[in-house]
């Protein structure tokens, strides 16, 4: 039997459409996986599903806004109605406001902690709950080696990723005996489309400073994540939990 292969089982997404969440949600699918890709635009999210599809792999997209408590029931009710269950989720959605502390404003606390923090609890409760019925499950959290070792701007951010990792214990311990795994795989600098101006053409001193404090002397891509992913989803973590999985090029050192 090979530990690592996900043939039937659902996966959903969050922020599944680009970046690090769309090479997760392709991972997931090449080890056999159904994905769903769940993210507030629903072109972007169809347009990804289709790739997917277009490379043989089998995917969907359910389009909801995780900052909304009705929106993530509704998302979570359409996956079961449609697919059955939900036998993992990647909540990979994040967003990152970049200020000195006495520049943070009340909507920039509630903008970036709303979608990194308060998003994952309330998908992993909904999704959770029905995890916990069928005694089985796997949440992927995706946080950031932020959380451990302080860049400058990043106050907030670093906070709400901070966060996220103790709430992935938290949730460990309660569910473990229900058979529910939870872990943490943090990033580090990861050239994406969003970023690759800002780093390559803008602020190359920037990833200079990344290259020369990493060991591996190179910055990420959205497909170094999946080994680690597919690894937190499959049966081959099945006594894993709890744990935070920094995949950084030892940046964390």
């Amino acid at each position: 039997m090979d530990l690592f292969d996900l043939s039937g089982r659902i996966a959903v997404v969050t922020g599944g459409n680009r970046g690090i969440g769309l090479g997760i949600s392709k991972g997931l699918a090449n080890a056999g996986a159904t994905v769903v890709i769940v993210n507030r635009k629903a072109a972007e999210g169809q347009s990804a599903a289709e790739s997917l599809r277009e490379d043989g792999l089998s995917a969907v997209a359910v389009p909801a806004d995780v900052t909304s408590t009705s929106s993530i029931n509704q998302m979570v009710a359409k996956v079961i109605g449609d697919l059955g269950r939900i036998d993992i989720l990647v909540n990979n959605t994040g967003v990152l406001v970049k200020k000195p502390v006495v520049e943070i404003s009340e909507e920039d606390w509630d903008y970036v902690i709303n979608t990194n923090l308060k998003a994952v609890f309330f998908c992993c409760q909904t999704v959770g709950r029905e995890m916990i019925k069928n005694n089985k499950g796997r949440i992927i959290n995706i946080s950031s080696n932020v959380s451990s070792r302080q860049q400058p701007l990043r106050s907030v951010y670093a906070t709400s990723k901070a966060g996220l990792n103790n709430l992935t214990r938290a949730l460990a311990q309660e569910w473990g005996s229900y058979n529910i795994n939870v872990n943490v795989l943090a990033p580090s600098v990861t050239i994406t489309d969003m970023n690759k101006k800002y780093f390559l053409e803008e602020h190359p001193e920037a990833l200079e400073e990344y290259l020369r404090l990493t060991p591996k002397g190179r910055v990420a891509y959205p497909g170094d994540y999946v080994g680690a992913a597919v690894f937190l989803a499959s049966d081959a973590s099945d006594y894993v939990t709890g744990q935070i999985l920094f995949v950084d090029g030892g940046l964390t050192l």
